[in-house]
This record gives C-alpha cells, sequence and structure tokens, in this order.
C-alpha cells in the first residue's frame, strides 16, 4: 500500500488517478491543482503523480526534491528545459517520466523499436494518432514516445528525422523520416497506429485505449512501483522489467 499525492487533481487524469485509488490498495496522501501546495502534499506523500502543465512542472520537481520523495511525471507538451530539469531532480529522486502510462502503449513502443530496427532499408515509418477534440498538444506525448522508440532502433535522433503537418506541395517524402499525423475530435481517449510501409506490403502495429482508467492503473502500478528505488530517471519500460 502507498500514500500517493496528485498533482493537477482537476485534469482528466487527475480525476481518473484519485477515483482508480477509491477502494483499491493504495491510499490518497491529497490532491492539489494550480496555485496550491504542492511542498506541503509532497510531505505527507510516499510518491507524486503530476499530470499538471509544462510551466509548473520546476516547481513539482522542486517539491518533490525538497520532500525526498520519488515523482512519477505524466504531463505531456515537454520540451528540452523540461528534460533538463528532469534529469537535474532525478539527481536527488527516482524521476519516471512517460507520454503514456499505459502497459499496453510500453509494450507497443519495445515493437515499434525491434521492428524498426529490423526493417530499416526500404521502409517508411508513419505514427498516425487520434484524440478527443479538448487534446492541446500535438503530436501526442504518445506519438513522439513511438516515434522516439522507432529512432532509436534505426539509431537516429527523432528531431532530425522527423516530418510533421504536410501540406500542399510538399515533394517526395524524405528518406529515413518519420512521419506524424494527429487527429482531434469527439471523445477519443487515445489511439495510436505505427505503420510500417515497404515495397508492396505494410506493417500497422496498434494501441486502442477504450477508457481512460487504464492509463490510472497504469500510472498506480508505475508510481508504487518507484517507492524505494534509487534516484535516476526511469521509464515504464523499467516497470515492466523490459
Amino acid at each position: 500500500m502507498a500514500a500517493i499525492g496528485i498533482i493537477g487533481r482537476d485534469g482528466r487524469m487527475g480525476q481518473a488517478i484519485a477515483a482508480a485509488i477509491e477502494g483499491g490498495e493504495h491510499t490518497l496522501a491529497g490532491a492539489v491543482d494550480k496555485g496550491e501546495d504542492v511542498a506541503g502534499l509532497a510531505d505527507r506523500s510516499e510518491v507524486l503523480i503530476d499530470f499538471s502543465a509544462p510551466q509548473a512542472l520546476e516547481s513539482n520537481l522542486h517539491a518533490a526534491v525538497g520532500a525526498g520523495v520519488p515523482l512519477l511525471i505524466g504531463t505531456t507538451g515537454l520540451e528540452e528545459a523540461h528534460h533538463t530539469a528532469i534529469d537535474n531532480a532525478a539527481r536527488a529522486v527516482a524521476v519516471l517520466q512517460t507520454g503514456n502510462t499505459s502497459l499496453g502503449v510500453t509494450m507497443l513502443a519495445r515493437l515499434v523499436r525491434e521492428a524498426a530496427g529490423a526493417l530499416a532499408q526500404g521502409w517508411d515509418v508513419e505514427i498516425v494518432e487520434m484524440h478527443h477534440r479538448a487534446k492541446v498538444d500535438a503530436p501526442s506525448g504518445t506519438a513522439l514516445l513511438l516515434g522516439e522508440a522507432a529512432a532509436s532502433g534505426r539509431g537516429i535522433d527523432l528531431p532530425g528525422h522527423s516530418e510533421r503537418g504536410r501540406d500542399g506541395h510538399t515533394g517526395a517524402r524524405s528518406e529515413g523520416a518519420i512521419g506524424f499525423a494527429s487527429l482531434r475530435g469527439g471523445t477519443v481517449a487515445g489511439e495510436h497506429s505505427v505503420i510500417l510501409a515497404g515495397e508492396n506490403e505494410r506493417i500497422v502495429l496498434s494501441h486502442v485505449a477504450e477508457d481512460r482508467t487504464l492509463f490510472a492503473r497504469g500510472a498506480l502500478t508505475g508510481a508504487a512501483w518507484l517507492i524505494g528505488k534509487q534516484s535516476g530517471r526511469y521509464s515504464m519500460e523499467d516497470v515492466l522489467g523490459l
């Protein structure tokens, strides 16, 4: 049993995690939202789960380090400066940062990395994702996670090899590029497909999230796993032992 603190109480994921804790094996140490006392929450928690906003990340990391408690970060839309701040905090406490807390997506990323590496020459990679109409960042954190997996399998860097937002006369597809397409509408919890397109054949690796509770369950699994771990930066693959 773990005493879990939630940062981002009023968001979709914050509410889903709180609901998942209720009646389960863990306890809710408390929950805060924008402008509320994160440091106080950290002091009474064994682990923190952050699904707030990128602009709040630095103060949330500071609170976790100050209290000496591990932190799971599921906030998406992070930039390079955010990852640098995470690296710095991970020198003091255990930090798990992920674009998706689904155990199924974690396994999908592993399969994508292996497939992209094995089928490098002559196979193009395209990632298509769809989310609800209210999602504000694109590509989704999960799409970027899958893109990073494909890039890792091929030994390339994603920023230098991604194509996004094609429109008009784009010319031929860049060799070795990883393409992204983002769809928004309705109440879709999350759908992702990685297409490996070769000569006269295609492989499609997909994950469909039917309900947001699966992400909440994965977040709780990851958070509980973090407790007692040495300082450092971890991933959901570590949780699954991959």
